[in-house]
């Protein structure tokens, strides 16, 4: 093989173990101004049926195990890779939510209603950030500007569970968030 695609195939292959979620991950204007000293928890890449959806990183400050992150101060960071409708990531969001257990109709149309008045469309590279105050709510941020708040402490529970709770449709993505924190010792 010669040198210089040799080369080339080294620095892909590097490149390809530097994706998101490397400690090199900038921390967003928005974490730094609502969770002071934030560190990088983990991240992870969702893809359904083989399509990249987005990149997620999950932002603390200070880290946190599997069984904490009802009560501590995080951000959830999502960067699109494709271009997806703000209703339908409402509507999936609830669909995610009620996996986790029963939400009471007249709640769950409550909170769908919230997420669509908040969440916009979104193109490849777009950020959707949700930083969990708890006991109190969610506030979302697009792109690092202040998008809304839902002031509702359950909401917040399971929408974060989307993602972080036990009963997650996606449990490598939340070990991959929890930075290796949700995978029991054996």
């Amino acid at each position: 093989m010669p040198k210089l695609l040799h080369r080339r195939l080294f620095l892909l292959g590097t490149a390809a173990l530097a994706l998101p979620g490397q400690a090199s991950s900038p921390l967003p204007p928005e974490v730094a101004g609502e969770l002071p000293g934030a560190r990088l928890q983990g991240s992870g890449r969702l893809r359904v049926m083989g399509f990249q959806v987005y990149d997620a990183r999950l932002w603390s400050a200070k880290g946190m195990g599997a069984d904490q992150w009802l009560t501590a101060p995080l951000a959830l960071e999502l960067q699109y890779l494709r271009k997806l409708d703000g209703q339908a990531i409402a509507e999936r969001s609830l669909k995610e939510m009620r996996r986790q257990g029963d939400i009471a109709s007249a709640q769950a149309e409550r909170w769908l209603a919230e997420m669509r008045k908040i969440f916009p469309d979104v193109a490849a590279g777009d950020r959707i950030t949700g930083v969990q105050v708890p006991g109190t709510g969610t506030r979302f941020f697009f792109n690092g500007k202040l998008l809304g708040e839902v002031r509702d402490a359950e909401f917040t529970r399971w929408f974060f569970g989307i993602w972080l709770s036990p009963r997650t449709s996606e449990p490598e993505m939340r070990d991959a968030l929890l930075g290796g924190a949700g995978t029991p010792a054996r």
